[in-house]
């Protein structure tokens, strides 16, 4: 199960680049690791060939990401060996869409329902389910959904625009106490 069939030949400019990472040990951590395994796997190493279970008991790592690592040096070379590839999507589908995302602003924009005076997370979770725009969502998501539009849920003033909800008389002053001559006075509004 050694699996002979990616046999890593290292030349001598590829090991000297694998070395360097390894020693300088400033990269990502799966990256050092990829490393080292081509590195033992290497058929001119100094010591000789590690087999994969060597290598595996050595590093702690499974024998099946051993025989990835080599195989996908041997097919495509070394930076897809050492860099672990990019995910073009999340590991779960996002719950609202840009579609939903902007009716889920306008609920938030409206007026709140009666015997409320602004919408709340569960409030807006429920009206999501009921106006079937999504079959289930919780609380958290409409949060986070809510925080990366930057909209206000229910405010007099309620928009998505960053600009439109930053007044210039938003730093008010509130009720302080200074002192005036050793004495203590009072400051309104």
């Amino acid at each position: 199960m050694d699996g002979m069939k990616y046999v890593v030949d290292l030349d001598p400019a590829t090991r000297r680049r694998l070395e360097e990472i390894v020693r300088n040990g400033s990269g990502a951590a799966k990256t050092i690791m990829h490393a080292r395994v081509l590195l033992l796997s290497d058929e001119h190493h100094r010591a000789g060939r590690y087999h994969d279970h060597q290598i595996a008991r050595i590093l702690g790592l499974h024998i099946n990401t051993i025989a990835r690592i080599r195989k996908a040096f041997v097919l495509h070379g070394e930076q897809p060996a050492l860099q672990r590839k990019k995910r073009m999507v999340g590991p779960v589908p996002a719950k609202l869409d840009g579609r939903g995302e902007a009716r889920l602003v306008a609920i938030c924009c409206s007026a709140p329902p009666k015997g409320r005076v602004c919408w709340t997370l569960n409030l807006l979770q429920r009206e999501l389910v009921g106006r079937k725009i999504v079959t289930c969502i919780s609380r958290e998501t409409v949060r986070k959904t809510l925080k990366k539009t930057g909209c206000s849920r229910g405010a007099s003033n309620a928009s998505v625009s960053p600009n439109a909800t930053a007044h210039a008389s938003s730093h008010r002053w509130s009720r302080s106490s200074i002192f005036t001559h050793g004495r203590r006075t009072k400051r309104s509004r």
